[in-house]
């Protein structure tokens, strides 16, 4: 399927869902997520900073944010920088989303974990994003285990890969979890 098609599906199917199936959904990913021995092994994790129609971090960046180290991307041209997550120091940056302030920016590949966002990722753990490249060019930095998270119907069986987009190495849903084979 091609990513333009699967970005207008997955918007259309995201637009049917009301505020309880969101809650029901991110509460089920992420407690997955948090049962992870990866997630229990790790400090230094990249998050991101939910949009409204994504699977919400909100919750569960405030649930550990005193036990874990987070950090967030912040929009710099056409590349992400990452820093320290500290909700006093937030403000709304590019695309309406998110970002922390400040100019402590860390190295990518001192992150342990980072989970991706994505529009759509197929059961390779290849992804679809929003078509701006942006995780396309970090994630190459990174040698941190990389999840997807993601609404069952957000799971093809295949999508069509540039030779440049990076997968993930797991991707969890609210039923399933895919684990990408020749990490």
């Amino acid at each position: 399927m091609k990513k333009e098609d699967i970005r207008r599906h997955v918007k259309a199917r995201k637009t049917l869902l009301d505020n309880a199936e969101r809650q029901k959904a991110a509460l089920s990913v992420f407690r997955k997520l948090e049962n992870l021995a990866a997630f229990a092994m790790s400090d230094r994790i990249l998050m991101y900073h939910s949009l409204p129609d994504e699977l919400s971090t909100l919750e569960f960046i405030e649930k550990w944010h005193n036990r874990k180290r987070f950090f967030l991307p912040r929009v710099n041209g056409v590349d992400l920088e990452i820093l320290p997550y500290d909700r006093t120091r937030m403000h709304l940056g590019a695309f309406r989303i998110e970002e922390p302030s400040g100019d402590d920016c860390q190295d990518p590949a001192d992150m342990e974990l980072v989970v991706v966002p994505a529009v759509a990722y197929d059961i390779h753990g290849n992804r679809v994003g929003r078509g701006k490249g942006y995780y396309d060019r970090l994630l190459p930095k990174m040698r941190a285990l990389k999840i997807g998270v993601a609404y069952d119907f957000q799971i093809f069986d295949e999508i069509d890969i540039d030779s440049f987009d990076i997968p993930v190495d797991m991707v969890i849903t609210e039923t399933r979890v895919f684990k990408r084979k020749n990490r």
